[in-house]
C-alpha cells in the first residue's frame, strides 16, 4: 500500500515538536471523499491540539489540519455529486496537514471563480466558523451593526467582508494601527486600536451610546465585561474562543435590563449534518460573492510542509493579517 507525508509529532509542546513523517493513507468511508491536498490552512486550534489543549473528536485523524484544497482522488461508494479529478475545498475533521485527507462529501465545496488552490484552502475554516456564529446563532441581518473582535486574523477578514457583504455597519478592533488600518481597507466603517483604547468606550461614543447589535469575540478575558457594556439592547455576544481566557467575573444586572444573549460554540464537534447545512448555506449565498471578487481571500504568507514550524510561529507571534497556509508538494 503507498504511504503518504504528513506532519506528525513527537509530542505535545512546541514548534519543534512537528516533523515531516510518512504513513497510510487515509481510508476512503462510505460517505467520504479523499482530497490530494495542494494547500492546507494553519489555523489557531491547530497550536492548541499541538500543545495537547485540543484532541480531536474520536473518530477523526489525530494529524492536525482543519481545512484543505485539492483535488478528488477517491470517492466513497455513497457519495454523489462528486467525481475523481473535482478541484475542492474542504472543511477537515482533522487530518490536512499531509499529502491526502479524507473528508465527509458534505462538507467539500467547489472552489469559487478563478481562485487558486492556495486561495481556496484559506476559505473553509473561517467562512464555515463566521456563517454558523455570525449568521446562524447571532443572527446578524441587514442594517445591524457588528463588533469583530481581531480583525486582522483569519475569522476576523472574512467576518469583516461577510458582515459588510449582508448590510451591516461593522467596527472591528485590533492591536496595532497597521492592522487597524487594513480592517479599514477591507471594509471596517471603524477600526478600534485596543491595545491603546477602551474599545467599549469608543463602540459607545462612536454609536451615539446605542452600542452594537452583534459582537464576535475570540479573545475572552476582560473583553466579556466591556462587551456587555457596549452590546446594544436585544444585542447578541457570540464567544468563539478564549485568548485571553475563559474566566472572569461579571456583573449579570445589565444582561438582564438590555436582554442580551450571550452565546458561543465550537465548530469541530458538530455533526456532518450541521456541517454540511453550513455548506450548503455557502454555496449559495457566499460563494458567488467570492466568485465575482466582492469578498476575496486575503493571504498573510505561504510555507511548504518542511516549513510548518515557522508557520505556527509566526501565528503564535500574531503579527498576520488574513490566513497562513501550508502548500503541500
Amino acid at each position: 500500500m503507498p504511504n503518504m507525508k504528513y506532519i506528525g509529532l513527537h509530542a505535545s509542546g512546541g514548534a519543534d515538536q512537528m516533523y515531516l513523517a510518512e504513513g497510510p493513507l487515509p481510508n476512503c468511508g462510505p460517505n467520504e471523499v479523499v482530497i490530494k491536498v495542494a494547500a492546507a490552512g494553519i489555523n489557531r486550534p491547530d497550536i492548541l491540539q499541538r500543545e495537547g489543549l485540543y484532541d480531536p473528536p474520536k473518530q477523526a485523524s489525530p494529524v492536525m489540519g482543519l481545512e484543505a484544497a485539492g483535488e478528488v482522488s477517491e470517492i466513497g461508494l455513497a457519495v454523489e455529486g462528486w467525481n475523481v479529478g473535482d478541484k475542492v475545498c474542504a472543511l477537515c475533521n482533522g487530518g490536512a496537514y499531509a499529502e491526502y485527507v479524507a473528508v465527509p462529501a458534505g462538507q467539500c465545496l467547489p472552489i469559487p471563480g478563478d481562485l487558486s488552490l492556495v486561495e481556496a484552502a484559506s476559505l473553509p475554516e473561517t467562512f464555515f466558523t463566521v456563517w454558523a456564529n455570525v449568521f446562524l446563532r447571532g443572527n446578524l441581518s441587514r442594517g445591524d451593526s457588528i463588533l469583530i473582535h481581531g480583525g486582522a486574523s483569519g475569522i476576523g477578514v472574512a467576518a469583516i467582508q461577510l458582515s459588510k457583504a449582508f448590510g451591516a455597519t461593522v467596527l472591528a478592533t485590533a492591536r496595532s494601527s497597521a492592522k487597524c488600518k487594513a480592517c479599514e481597507k477591507i471594509g471596517a466603517d471603524w477600526a478600534i486600536d485596543s491595545r491603546s483604547n477602551d474599545f467599549a468606550s469608543q463602540v459607545m461614543r462612536i454609536t451615539d451610546n446605542v452600542g452594537v447589535d452583534v459582537i464576535l469575540d475570540m479573545v475572552g478575558g476582560d473583553y466579556i465585561r466591556k462587551n456587555i457594556k457596549c452590546a446594544a439592547v436585544d444585542g447578541r455576544i457570540i464567544n468563539i474562543a478564549f485568548l485571553a481566557g475563559a474566566v472572569t467575573e461579571i456583573n449579570f444586572m445589565p444582561i438582564m435590563i438590555k436582554r442580551l444573549t450571550l452565546t458561543g460554540s465550537t465548530l469541530r464537534p458538530q455533526t456532518p449534518e450541521f456541517k454540511r447545512k453550513i455548506a450548503t448555506d455557502l454555496n449559495k449565498k457566499v460563494w458567488p460573492l467570492i466568485a465575482s471578487g466582492k469578498i476575496r481571500p486575503i493571504i498573510h504568507d505561504c510555507f511548504s510542509m518542511n516549513e510548518v514550524a515557522e508557520a505556527h510561529l509566526m501565528m503564535e507571534e500574531n503579527q498576520h493579517i488574513g490566513k497562513i497556509i501550508m502548500t503541500v508538494d
